[in-house]
């Protein structure tokens, strides 16, 4: 709980605003009411508000939106025990600034003009000598530091995709490289057994006529070159198998690839032994449908892990993937469920969802394997 707490307060955010904090309360001790119980009541309560935003959901957003209006009571409580001048509308500063990383910017804006209204309430009924002066001022604070957290919002999403969009770019290179490999390992076969092949062929069958002349059919010679020639072409197509046989894409690197940079859910990848795909279209569908699992469970269901199991079935190759998160509401496809149905089914295969044990979304996939190549 410590290392916790911890960690929350040196986040970048909240270090400044729990120093913001502090100084108001040294400045408190030059209020008239600085020893009102209520006034440190509020200052703690604005605090906890604060930091308590660090352990909610995205999706709690009713949650999210009670902890703004008690900083914002809270806030202008402080404000109103000292409203004498002073470093309390500070924490006006520090609330406008955070509600800029959640809220869009028209929302801000009126939250913002409403904040100061009540301000200059608080100012006039305690006969400040220049609250229209004090409010603008803070305001424009308020307007710089709401700015400065919107842009480091900003280039943190902006991060947040670019590292996305390498992973899939890194995953994708990986299949294609595999995708080249299997390429240059066909060719190669191909060149062994038409080539070398015929032409050891042509020379076994040369050997042979060779064989049935009555003065070299006893020599030693040749019988030892028609068994070098028969076991060099068996040889050859022995390497000839090896090399197709070793044809296969290496689908677990790609999609380790896929989630690495994900901080969360981590993926737990488990895949027989015995899959060899050897088509890049079915390989590009299987990397789409977990990167869009991955992205549902982070985004939606907030899970810590997801488990993506693929097994073969005999002529089928099935999957089944479940993370450890909470799917809220009935189960409904949007943009990207669609997408992945639209891709499996461009794949010949099928789609199924419904919920494990623990509430969470379960997603089963089947995709035919074509018994002309080896899985």
């Amino acid at each position: 709980m410590t290392a916790l707490l911890r960690q929350t307060i040196l986040q970048p955010m909240n270090l400044p605003a729990l120093l913001t904090w502090l100084a108001v309360a040294l400045s408190l001790r030059y209020a008239s009411n600085g020893t009102s119980p209520v006034l440190w009541l509020a200052m703690l309560m604005f605090a906890a508000a604060f930091l308590a935003h660090d352990f909610l959901s995205a999706h709690r957003v009713y949650s999210r939106a009670a902890l703004f209006a008690l900083e914002t009571a809270s806030a202008l409580t402080v404000c109103w025990f000292a409203s004498r001048g002073g470093a309390a509308p500070a924490l006006l500063v520090v609330m406008i600034a955070h509600m800029a990383m959640v809220y869009p910017r028209r929302v801000v804006i009126v939250l913002a003009m409403a904040i100061n209204l009540a301000l200059y309430a608080i100012l006039v009924h305690a006969h400040s000598a220049a609250p229209l002066v004090i409010t603008l001022i803070f305001a424009g604070f308020q307007s710089f530091a709401a700015l400065i957290a919107r842009y480091a919002r900003s280039a943190e999403q902006t991060r947040d995709q670019l590292a996305l969009v390498n992973a899939d770019l890194l995953a994708t290179r990986a299949l294609l490289a595999d995708s080249a490999r299997d390429a240059e390992r066909l060719r190669m076969a191909r060149e062994l057994h038409d080539v070398a092949g015929h032409k050891l062929t042509a020379m076994m069958l040369n050997l042979r006529a060779l064989a049935a002349e009555p003065d070299l059919a006893e020599r030693r010679e040749v019988q030892l070159a028609q068994q070098l020639a028969g076991e060099l072409l068996g040889d050859i197509r022995g390497v000839v198998q090896a090399l197709r046989d070793a044809r296969g894409l290496d689908l677990a690197t790609a999609l380790r690839a896929l989630a690495a940079p994900m901080p969360k859910p981590a993926l737990d990848l488990a895949i027989d032994a015995d899959i060899h795909l050897t088509d890049p279209a079915l390989a590009e569908t299987l990397l789409r449908v977990v990167q869009e699992a991955l992205t549902n469970s982070a985004r939606h269901a907030e899970a810590e892990r997801v488990v993506v199991d693929i097994r073969r079935d005999g002529a089928t190759l099935r999957m089944r993937i479940e993370d450890d998160g909470q799917a809220r509401g009935p189960l409904r496809e949007g943009n990207g469920l669609a997408g992945m149905r639209e891709r499996i089914d461009a794949a010949g295969g099928t789609l199924a969802l419904s919920r494990n044990r623990h509430g969470a979304m379960r997603i089963d996939a089947s995709f035919p394997l074509n018994p002309a190549r080896p899985a």
